[in-house]
């Protein structure tokens, strides 16, 4: 007998490939919002079949990661203003209790790990690299929230990443003329200082703000 992977083995990794990559582009803000896509352009992307695209697709679309129209058309999301206010506010119950939890093990050195990412966010802003920035901004977040020892919570919270990445995206381009709105210099105080009132608020604040400049 011998060890070969069957063919379906290798269609189930094929689909996971493709839906780890899409997943991560779609949060990252890789793709704008309303960007249409198609299993053809997504097999030809990814040297798959149009099965694995087919079935990556269909996950994305349940994880609201991706809109499928009743014609079939498949779109990154456009996120209105009451889908907006709701994310934002779904944000604000959970970053500020993950930060919360994460505060009891935010040692010097997870701090200076947070201050090199804000540092690089900082670089991001430099050089107009929207792309950049809500990777670096997500990574500065979830470095904080690991700590939290909180996974079903986490992968909440990533699940609204995922519904907004395009829209943050959006928003960093909106933003670039008015400047940088943020309080991650805050939310490194408020741990070095050990407050979680503070530090509660200030992530609220955070994660907030700037999506809420998009309904004003």
């Amino acid at each position: 007998m011998t060890n070969a992977k069957r063919p379906s083995d290798s269609a189930a990794s094929a689909h996971e490939r493709v839906y780890r990559s899409l997943r991560q582009q779609i949060m990252h803000g890789d793709l704008p919002p309303g960007q249409a896509l198609t299993l053809r352009g997504i097999g030809t992307q990814f040297a798959v079949s149009m099965t694995p695209a087919r079935e990556a697709v269909r996950r994305l679309v349940a994880e609201g990661a991706l809109t499928l129209s009743a014609s079939g058309r498949v779109t990154t999301p456009e996120v209105g203003p009451e889908r907006i206010e709701e994310l934002a506010a779904i944000r604000a119950l959970l970053e500020p209790e993950l930060a919360a939890r994460a505060l009891p093990r935010a040692y010097p050195a997870l701090i200076d790990r947070l201050r090199t990412i804000n540092s690089h966010v900082d670089q991001t802003i430099v050089k107009r690299d929207s792309v950049g920035y809500v990777r670096a901004n997500l990574e500065f977040h979830r470095t904080l929230y690991l700590r939290a020892q909180a996974p079903a919570m986490l992968a909440l919270v990533e699940t609204v990443w995922l519904q907004l990445g395009p829209t943050m995206r959006q928003l960093y381009a909106n933003m670039q003329q008015g400047g940088r709105l943020g309080h991650h210099l805050e939310i490194l105080r408020t741990l070095s200082a050990g407050d979680e009132a503070a530090l509660r608020l200030a992530v609220r604040k955070d994660v907030t703000q700037g999506l809420r400049m998009l309904i004003a």
